[in-house]
């Protein structure tokens, strides 16, 4: 049976096909559509995924989305009701959308579905719908490696939920208990998002980077004006100074107040407050969930933890829960938000709609999250053909070679191979790839590659068996969702002078023998590369061990600032071309920057993407 889920229309439109209760292929619709978070109905990405299945629309037996449009719909009245006359201008703005498109969901996705398959409405599939935090759930357990466990669901709002517990037995999911909007942990971390001058819904990572610049000072004032924390990890919000339930904007006046200034405009210079509340507004994220995390392993009595939702992709709070937290082992769907939603509802459809059984895999059943679009030689010739590009083609232990050499001589290389990545981060797909060792590597790839905030730190990829050697970690990260320590061994002691920084000061302390992937506070969010997953990208770090002794390198995102990560090999040609990449790889085809022809110098291309 082939089902495909879909998720679109709120941000991060994905497509997922499951095949007899197998995952076949998921991708955003961001990476065809070239639109970051992207949350138009996902033609592309379906189109990609029947590609990769060797089927066509007409061959699905059911297509599921991944929310219920009515209740969201119900809790969107209720909440303007219960707030009137408060947010009737966000009202009127909300219900021409709604009434147009939301509403008759249905109709919608019939009309659109039937326009991709050139078909008839009545010749569609069968259309389910699941609900929101449902698909989080599926998607963050029936993947996992574990046969019961735990599941803790946190984002911004799903129709009604903010927060869900579930235990999932089997092929069982069973919802335990939830907390339902306004109050949100999603919505209160984007709340200082947007107060500290970053995007909604796409700068909360930014935030969580620099939480480690700052001090804690605004934690007392957030636990006592802004949430009642119980001792179990629930909580209410207090709504006096949030504006998202019936405004346009995230904060209000009070909140404003409360802080001593407006939200910082976006763009404009970072000062010591703004890194301060991102610090204290990240301590009580993670003491939040560290309270819950307690809670539900003492209700349900249950060895492991799965999460799903926006929130499980703050990794520092995923580290401190595996390190601090009462479970022998967690599992984070990689794609953790609205995207991995289409794979949850597919997965619903199977085991909760059809009551199909479920078989664990010992590692997970995500595949590495490679279930992207790949390309053949001769597909990627004809494009690097069209672009006039200068390649040499080699075998794969010439290429592990060459490539060993050129990162040990810190040159930085757009790396492209295999299928592309489910989920916000590069995993050794679509990467962009240097040397951990070298003090400049963080700024160059910051200014001159990623075009980026300088104060934004890089992920190291590690060999899997090698992890314990570098990183306070003893277990398999391979998707890059756990923030873990330095090993103190490998630690640069600060001075007594460079202990007196403050702030963005800190950045060109080296803080390690790896300095380029070591944040301020001693902390990476580390990527375990596996053999079995991954056997191009394990070569790639083997050949480089056995260059320079060391097992790391870094990686980040091949893609500049506001661009969704690239997925075609002209995505990748033309990206390496407008920045200041050294080397290409594209499968086996190798580029070198000085042998290209002449790119024309236009920074007008910036325009193309908002900054996020």
């Amino acid at each position: 049976m082939n089902i495909l889920g879909i998720s679109a229309y709120y941000h991060d439109s994905a497509a997922a096909l499951v095949r007899d209760g197998n995952i076949i292929a998921a991708a955003q619709e961001e990476r065809f559509s070239r639109k970051k978070h992207d949350a138009r109905f996902p033609e592309g990405a379906i189109s990609s995924c029947l590609e990769q299945g060797g089927i066509e629309l007409r061959d699905i037996d059911e297509v599921v989305f991944y929310d219920k449009p009515l209740v969201k719909f119900e809790r969107l009245l209720e909440t303007y009701l219960t707030y009137a006359p408060r947010g009737f201008r966000s009202f009127i703005a909300a219900m021409p959308v709604w009434l147009k498109e939301k509403l008759y969901l249905k109709t919608t996705l019939k009309r659109e579905l039937a326009a991709l398959g050139g078909m008839k409405e009545k010749e569609l599939p069968k259309l389910l719908f699941a609900e929101h935090h449902q698909s989080h759930a599926a998607s963050a357990f029936y993947p996992s490696p574990f046969e019961r466990a735990a599941v803790m669901c946190l984002d911004g709002v799903g129709e009604w939920a903010t927060t869900s517990v579930w235990l999932g037995d089997g092929h069982k999911l069973t919802p335990q208990w939830e907390i339902d909007f306004p109050h949100s942990l999603g919505m209160l971390y984007s709340a200082f998002t947007y107060y500290t001058g970053f995007r909604v819904n796409s700068g909360e990572y930014k935030l969580m980077g620099l939480a480690p610049y700052g001090e804690p000072e605004y934690v007392d004032l957030i636990l006592d004006k802004l949430i009642d924390l119980k001792e179990d990890g629930t909580f209410r919000l207090n709504m006096k100074y949030f504006n998202y339930a019936t405004g346009l904007t995230m904060t209000n006046k009070r909140f404003a107040n409360l802080f001593g200034a407006p939200a910082r405009t976006p763009e404009t210079q970072l000062a010591q407050k703004e890194m301060d509340i991102a610090r204290s507004i990240q301590a009580v994220t993670e003491e939040v969930v560290l309270r819950l995390a307690r809670t539900v392993h003492r209700e349900l009595q249950a060895d492991h933890l799965c999460l799903a939702g926006g929130v499980a992709l703050n990794c520092v709070a995923n580290g401190r829960i595996l390190r601090e937290g009462p479970f022998e082992d967690i599992w984070i769907q990689p794609a953790a938000g609205d995207a991995g939603g289409a794979l949850g509802a597919a997965l619903v459809a199977w085991h909760d709609y059809h009551d199909e059984p479920r078989t664990v895999n010992s590692h997970d059943s995500m595949e590495g999250s490679y279930l992207g679009p790949r390309f053949q030689d001769n597909t990627i010739k004809s494009q690097l053909d069209q672009m006039n590009a200068v390649y040499e083609q080699l075998d794969d232990s010439g290429m592990e070679d060459r490539l060993g050499d050129i990162l040990a001589d810190e040159k930085v290389v757009g790396w492209f191979q295999g299928r592309m990545e489910f989920g916000p981060r590069s995993l050794g797909g679509r990467s962009i790839i240097g040397d951990p060792r070298s003090a400049k590597m963080q700024s160059v790839m910051n200014l001159k590659i990623k075009y980026r905030e300088s104060f934004r730190p890089f992920a190291p990829a590690v060999l899997a068996e090698d992890v314990a050697e570098y990183f306070e970690q003893d277990r398999p990260s391979p998707y890059m969702l756990i923030v873990a320590p330095v090993k103190e061994n490998l630690r640069t002691p600060m001075t007594a002078e460079q202990q007196q920084l403050f702030g963005i000061e800190k950045l060109n302390v080296p803080r390690s023998t790896i300095p380029a992937i070591t944040h301020v506070d001693y902390s990476a969010r580390v990527q375990t590369v596996h053999k079995e997953t991954n056997p191009r990208f394990h070569a790639v770090l083997e050949s480089f061990k056995q260059r320079t002794g060391c097992s790391v390198l870094v990686n980040t995102s091949f893609n500049v600032r506001g661009e969704p990560i690239v997925c075609t090999p002209e995505d990748a040609y033309r990206c390496f071309m407008r920045t200041e990449m050294d080397y290409l790889v594209v499968e086996n085809f190798i580029m070198a920057k000085g042998d290209q022809p002449a790119w024309e110098k236009d920074d007008s291309w910036k325009d193309e993407f908002e900054l996020d």
